[in-house]
């Protein structure tokens, strides 16, 4: 048996057994003073243990050390905080320190900055002032980093007056704090202003200026920063692919992906775990699956982020059934989903019609795996039943449904009723969701679909009267293509592009083409009150169709072509990309708003099910 360890009371009481005794508080044999330092000494050492601080703290207390005792003081919250204990402890001791100095402050900051609850930074650093404690250079990026984790611009642009003000902004540890609380917060253009000031940018800036145009929908952005980073000759790290092919994945730039796959294995980096995820979610976002699969099957560590990207990359490349089989081999392996796999699986057996496959694995989810489903789950079901024709059905099962629907459940069913032609379901939806969502222009327009499908044209003026006088915007369709490492975007009847005649006589050819091989426009799907050769001729020019011709002016023979729409391809379009494939010999790929559409020789990977 191993011999049981003394207490860090006993420790520190047999090292001053003999201590001699001096009235005297500042006599350097005080006990006081020698019990203090052998406190602090054994804080200093207190690298693991939170009940050991503790200790320590209880002996002290006992022994005459005053609770507000600031080098005492100062290294308990030092050792609190660096031991992650809760920041209440932390506060409690701060409470009673007579006169903290900027280092306790900042160690403060420090604690909440790195804590589940960084609020009340925004107190302690007004105590600060009032208290007036010149902050040093440990003070700011701790401070920016709290206000960045609440997210809370408006607090984030008074520090960095401050900040001005006491001549610490121009540090390129406060700079880089600024950077990152900027981009967090979606004010990209302040963030690059903070960068563009810079004159020493070191990695971390280039990698928070990125990222911040990444997540704020400014793929474009992100990949010129890139550029410039890469003409300074400054080498990126994991963090850096991960940013850049967030914003490849975005543009659904493949070409792009592929040459940072190149660096990425060139430089070392495929063992980046982070990377890898980033990397396969890029090859399954732009159409390229096996390309996907590959890089899992290379992968040295799989997570469930690897598997629940591929599952998902799977289902809406049409490959429910291969992400289904994968799903069960990694759990025979002894791989425990998570809540966010089965939102992969369900999405899978929504996207391929396998309605009863579907029910099956959301009840494995609950019975088996103790799951409780959410929000995110429910909504696969609704569409599920919907996307099969099963619109009653959904209803039905929202109404059963264990959590509040929201608005995109809602919605969901909206879409699924302007389908079908089931304008009274539909306007029961619709009346959910004006409750949930007033103002989302894609609602005004489901039902002023749904109306023009039965020509109830006076209704649809009611709607669009309703989103004029509400302000509310029909979202533009758009579509982007790749070329030589440039993307380039076209809408609806654009003419802006210096190809535009070409690209508008290309169009004539294809429509010419299609035509002898037996296509007629798909003319129901203009939902307007217009005569049948205004509305083909609103078929032609739309912005997929402008693309496509621009893509086969511009590539050689039996290249394929990849689309991205940001939104929901149109049946005429699709049937239109059926025949181009066949007569022109192409592959086409395009990802529209809800999957994958892969066009060979005259027929969709999709099934004509989407």
């Amino acid at each position: 048996m191993l011999p049981k360890q003394p207490s860090v009371a006993h420790t520190v009481s047999t090292a001053l057994t003999r201590t001699p005794v001096s009235s005297s508080p500042t006599h350097p044999h005080n006990p006081l003073s020698s019990i203090l330092q052998k406190c602090i000494a054994l804080l200093q050492s207190c690298a693991s243990s939170i009940s050991k601080l503790k200790q320590i703290h209880a002996f002290s207390i006992r022994h005459g050390v005053p609770l507000s005792d600031p080098d005492m003081g100062k290294h308990l919250i030092f050792t609190a905080v660096s031991l992650q204990s809760p920041m209440a402890y932390a506060h409690r001791v701060f409470s009673q320190i007579q006169n903290p100095n900027v280092f306790t402050w900042n160690t403060m900051i420090r604690g909440y900055a790195e804590s589940w609850d960084p609020v009340p930074v925004i107190e302690l650093h007004n105590q600060m002032r009032l208290s007036c404690i010149v902050p040093d250079t440990h003070t700011y990026p701790f401070l920016l980093k709290a206000v960045a984790k609440l997210a809370n611009v408006r607090e984030g642009e008074k520090v960095h007056c401050i900040a001005m003000r006491n001549g610490l902004e121009s540090l390129v540890f406060v700079k880089n704090a600024l950077l990152h609380l900027y981009a967090v917060c979606g004010q990209v253009e302040s963030a690059h202003k903070v960068f563009e000031s810079m004159s020493e940018r070191d990695l971390v800036a280039w990698n928070s200026v990125i990222n911040g145009f990444s997540l704020n929908g400014r793929p474009n952005e992100a990949l010129t920063i890139f550029r410039e980073m890469s003409l300074e000759g400054v080498a990126p790290d994991g963090f850096t692919m991960v940013s850049l092919l967030c914003a490849c994945a975005e543009l659904g730039a493949l070409a792009l992906g592929g040459r940072v796959h190149v660096y990425m294995v060139k430089a070392g980096l495929t063992r980046n775990a982070h990377a890898c995820n980033a990397l396969l979610d890029v090859y399954a976002k732009c159409g390229s699956i096996r390309e996907a699969q590959k890089v899992f099957g290379e992968m040295e560590e799989r997570s469930v982020v690897s598997l629940t990207a591929l599952v998902v990359g799977l289902a809406v490349n049409g490959y429910g059934k291969e992400a289904l089989e994968l799903f069960k081999e990694f759990k025979g392996e002894g791989l425990v989903p998570t809540e966010i796999t089965f939102v992969g699986v369900l999405y899978a057996c929504s996207h391929c019609g396998m309605v009863d496959e579907g029910f099956e694995y959301f009840r494995v989810m609950k019975e088996e795996y103790q799951i409780v489903p959410r929000i995110e789950h429910y909504g696969c079901m609704v569409d599920l039943l919907a996307r099969a024709g099963l619109v009653k059905e959904a209803y039905e099962y929202i109404k059963d449904m264990h959590v509040p629907p929201n608005a995109v459940i809602w919605r969901t069913l909206l879409g699924a009723c302007t389908i079908h032609g089931l304008s009274a379901l539909g306007e029961i939806a619709r009346d959910h969701i004006l409750q949930l969502e007033p103002r989302h222009s894609g609602d005004y327009v489901l039902i002023s679909n749904l109306y023009a499908s039965e020509h109830r044209w006076s209704d649809v003026q009611k709607v669009r009267r309703t989103m004029l006088r509400e302000g509310v915007m029909k979202t533009p369709g758009y579509s982007i293509v790749e070329l030589r490492n440039r993307v380039y975007e076209f809408t609806m009847g654009d003419r802006s592009h210096s190809q535009s005649d070409q690209i508008h006589a290309k169009l004539v050819e294809i429509t010419k083409l299609l035509r002898q091989k037996g296509y007629l426009p798909h003319t129901e799907n203009v939902l307007a009150d217009i005569e049948e050769e205004e509305k083909e001729n609103a078929l032609s020019y739309h912005s997929e169709k402008i693309a496509i011709a621009f893509m086969l002016l511009n590539t050689a023979p039996g290249t394929p072509i990849r689309i991205w729409k940001n939104l929901r391809v149109c049946v005429d379009c699709h049937l239109a990309f059926k025949l181009i494939s066949k007569v022109y010999d192409r592959e086409i790929v395009v990802r529209d708003r809800s999957r994958f559409h892969h066009f060979r020789d005259g027929s969709c990977s999709c099934s004509d099910y989407w």
